[in-house]
């Protein structure tokens, strides 16, 4: 693996799964995006996706954001990392069935949270997967924390914990809109898109974003956006996309112009 050319690709969970019905995945987009994956024939990436309607419900339902508090959460806890499991599986049946050699790297064997925050991640796997020439998948995930008990890891947390632990190229967000807005496109039809932000503005602009009115236990737009500021700070570069329309994972992974929202440092 060579660091200078890591890329982390985040696919949300409104993008592969229907987030108005409860664990409802989105089998055509799947296998389209597995398919731009192979096409684009990207080294050095790292694949982090969403729950969706497979993971936020059930967390909610048992609120397992906040910790441990009663003994009727364990189950609760149990069923949202069995879901989310589930979801990896279509996703990386999507993967392999196309010849991409994926493995998955299940988040809560692998990192300990204390307070919501990654405090322990044992990077040998991910490291070794990678140089072996492996695509790694990840995805957010239940996991056990140190002062909690256990709570909710974020994608975005995950995405960008891992960008600055080995040096990324560049992170890709793929979400369920054109970009990052000044208010919810799906709510206020005038919402603006940024096609270019640097980290002085987006500081200034993400008290204003608009959160996404659908079942999300890990902040929306908003948390998104908070999660990456310290890859951005580092130098990591930002681009968000349409990972519902075809071709625009496959263009952006190559490297060619797509409609989207770019974040850099300066």
């Amino acid at each position: 693996m060579s660091k200078a050319k890591l890329t982390i690709l985040k696919i949300g969970g409104s993008v592969i799964t229907d987030k108005n019905e409860e664990l409802a995945a989105r089998l055509k987009d799947i296998n389209r995006l597995a398919d731009e994956i192979k096409n684009a024939n990207t080294k050095d990436l790292i694949i982090v996706h969403g729950g969706g309607s497979f993971g936020h419900p059930l967390a909610q339902r048992y609120a397992i954001t906040d910790g441990f508090k009663e003994e009727t959460q364990k189950i609760g806890f149990a069923e949202t990392h069995h879901v989310m499991t589930v979801l990896n599986g279509l996703f990386m049946d999507a993967l392999i069935w196309r010849g991409v050699p994926a493995v998955s790297i299940t988040p809560s064997s692998c990192i300990l949270t204390k307070k919501g925050r990654i405090f322990c991640f044992e990077e040998k796997p991910l490291k070794t997967a990678l140089k072996t020439g492996f695509l790694p998948v990840m995805y957010g995930d239940a996991v056990l924390d140190a002062d909690l008990g256990f709570t909710i890891l974020s994608g975005d947390q995950l995405v960008s914990y891992i960008a600055q632990r080995l040096n990324a190229k560049r992170i890709v967000i793929g979400v369920d809109v054109d970009g990052l807005y000044d208010a919810d496109p799906k709510v206020e039809k005038k919402a603006k898109m940024f096609t270019h932000l640097t980290l002085e503005k987006l500081k200034n602009l993400r008290k204003t974003l608009g959160k996404s009115a659908a079942c999300d236990v890990t902040g929306g737009m908003f948390g998104k956006i908070s999660e990456l500021l310290p890859a951005i700070e580092q130098g990591i570069p930002v681009k968000i996309v349409n990972a519902t329309k075809p071709n625009y994972i496959y263009k952006v992974l190559k490297g060619e112009k797509v409609e989207g929202t770019l974040i850099e440092k300066e």
